[in-house]
């Protein structure tokens, strides 16, 4: 019987050697992504699908079913397809999505107020005409709670300084309506705060400036430092009593693209306790394709710069032409996931794990990386980085826990500030950029 036995055990290690082990547990990381993210929840700092929807669709619900996967249904014009709807973020497990209501900075005072007004009310909308996926949440508590239900909590972030009209009291009532992050300034100045594009005027924040930053802090609204100057990201990170972020924004050491965040604020972060949620974007995480779209600007502005400038100059058809030679011959380099991975680690190793997390820019951005081209791929991302040697709580971290830390940090510094005196705006605020 012992003879037989140990025949019996030798036949079958031969027979099991020519099989291929499973993946250990350790190593399916698809299982493990699913298990964190069932535990924590997937937190997205950016998404600018309200823009998308008030443009295409003049922001009306009945001419766009987001519980249809609308990934190869391109808009007019050659838009391209859209990066998010419902069936791709249930794919991609995200817990939470904070949605930009963005407008554009040529939009000023009370016009500002009220497209701004306008676009908090489509994102109650659309969480209303979705009851079954979405839920609107405004604490952390309600991030954990939404997500137990499994539901994606739905949250209002303001991208833009510009939108409050240089007056606090519509920053509160933006606040009331919902929003719980303002980014300090887009892609031109305000009257208080320098932005990363734009030439310096403040040399950071003015005393305004820094009174919005109190403000915010006293309201319990996350400061957000994504699209500003450095100078900027110090003065705020002086002035905040309360943990920032960068909803948007990579890293400046691999891509020195002026809207990336440069090592010695990170470095401040950690200090502050803040979060950099790492930017998708082709040009913040590829050199490659950054020096690319700054040659393809300028020879498109070679051909037609009006009113004055441009070799074709009044004849659009042979500057189009042109520009799609030059293109053949400089393709548009490749971006991939990998190098997103990269910001992650990088932000990870300076700032520190505890100072990471993810914001897309899904929407706003014409296109993703190569293995991140939509809401569906976010596991793709945390499966890279646990190939990497990252355990399942580090990315438990970067997933979301970092950013429910963060703003139940701002929260809680609201309440201990919700007793002083609201600022008052009767300040003398200069108008115009």
């Amino acid at each position: 019987m012992i003879f037989r036995l140990f025949v019996f055990s030798g036949l079958l290690a031969a027979v099991m050697s020519t099989v291929p082990a499973p993946a250990h547990a350790a190593d399916d990381y698809q299982h493990r992504v699913a298990q964190v993210l069932l535990a924590t929840p997937l937190i997205d700092g950016h998404n600018d699908l309200p823009w998308e929807i008030r443009e295409r669709f003049k922001g009306q619900f009945t001419q766009l079913d987001l519980r249809t996967d609308n990934s190869r249904q391109k808009g007019d014009a050659g838009q391209p397809a859209l990066m998010t709807d419902i069936p791709r973020l249930r794919a991609g497990m995200v817990g939470a999505q904070f949605w930009s209501v963005w407008i554009p900075v040529s939009v000023r005072g009370f016009e500002a107020v009220q497209m701004t007004l306008e676009q908090i009310d489509l994102v109650k909308r659309m969480a209303a005409q979705y009851p079954n996926d979405f839920a609107m949440a405004y604490t952390a508590g309600d991030i954990r709670r939404i997500h137990k239900a499994r539901k994606i909590a739905s949250l209002i972030g303001i991208e833009g300084g510009h939108q409050i009209n240089d007056s606090l009291a519509v920053l509160r009532q933006f606040y009331d309506a919902g929003a719980r992050y303002m980014t300090l300034t887009h892609s031109t100045n305000t009257a208080w705060a320098d932005s990363a594009t734009d030439a310096p005027k403040h040399a950071g924040l003015t005393a305004f400036g820094v009174a919005v930053v109190h403000e915010m802090n006293r309201l319990g609204m996350l400061v957000d430092l994504s699209h500003v100057s450095p100078d900027t990201m110090k003065a705020a990170l002086a002035a905040s009593s309360a943990p920032v972020i960068y909803s948007h924004s990579s890293a400046r050491a691999l891509v020195d693209h002026p809207r990336n965040v440069p090592d010695d604020i990170l470095r401040a972060l950690a200090s502050n306790g803040g979060i950099v949620m790492v930017n998708f974007a082709p040009s913040y995480v590829s050199e490659a394709r950054n020096h690319w779209e700054a040659d393809r600007a300028a020879e498109q502005a070679r051909y037609d710069t009006p009113p004055f400038g441009g070799l074709y100059i009044g004849q659009p058809e042979r500057a189009h032409a042109a520009l799609a030679a030059w293109e053949a011959q400089h393709p548009r380099p490749v971006t991939t996931l990998a190098q997103v991975a990269d910001h992650v680690e990088y932000v990870a190793k300076i700032a520190g794990i505890d100072h990471v997390g993810i914001g897309s820019d899904f929407d706003g951005i014409p296109d993703g990386p190569v293995g991140l081209e939509g809401v569906d791929r976010y596991p793709a991302l945390l499966e890279e980085l646990m190939r990497r040697g990252w355990s399942d709580r580090d990315i438990g971290k970067l997933a979301g826990e970092n950013l429910l830390r963060v703003m139940a940090s701002a929260e809680q510094v609201g309440e201990r500030l919700r007793g002083t005196t609201a600022a008052s705006t009767a300040q003398d605020v200069p108008k115009g950029p």
